[in-house]
């Protein structure tokens, strides 16, 4: 599956009671339906965000630009520091529904509300419903990660 090129997105969410912002890169994600309007967003089972997701319904999603590789990698990390100093000098804005933030400069952001968990492996596959979108910048080039690496178009 290395060789499938795919598009990397910043996932958060908002971790009750201490409103704690939680974020991580992911490259599986897609386009489920046009009608109603569904993504999907494939996360390890047991990893903090599909614990999270498994208890708050509200998500964010920003599709990342070419030049936001620092913070794909930033949230990919194992063993990394927490996320509040992961987010400390990333600009982004809150979203209007989740609460959670939607980077700055990206392609385009999401904010979803999760309508089903479908178990797969030792993964669950996250279904939500897009309740906003918007394009913060919609004429950047996106990120790709191929190859265990990170790409842009030639």
């Amino acid at each position: 599956m290395s060789r499938l090129a795919a598009g990397v997105v910043l996932v958060t969410a908002v971790e009750p009671p201490m409103d704690e912002d939680v974020g991580m890169t992911a490259t599986a994600f897609m386009s489920v339906s046009l009608d109603p309007p569904l993504v999907m967003v494939s996360l390890r089972n047991g990893s903090r965000m599909d614990d999270l997701l498994a208890e708050q319904p509200l998500w964010g999603v920003s599709v990342l630009a070419e030049s936001q590789r620092h913070i794909a990698g930033r949230f990919a990390m194992k063993g990394r520091v927490s996320d509040r100093l992961l987010f400390a000098d990333i600009p982004y804005t809150r979203g209007e529904v989740s609460g959670a933030p939607l980077v700055g400069g990206a392609l385009t952001t999401l904010e979803c509300r999760t309508e089903r968990r479908v178990e797969a492996g030792d993964h669950t596959l996250v279904i939500g419903r897009v309740l906003t979108v918007a394009l913060p910048s919609p004429q950047g080039a996106p990120l790709l990660y191929y190859r265990s690496r990170y790409r842009h178009l030639a």
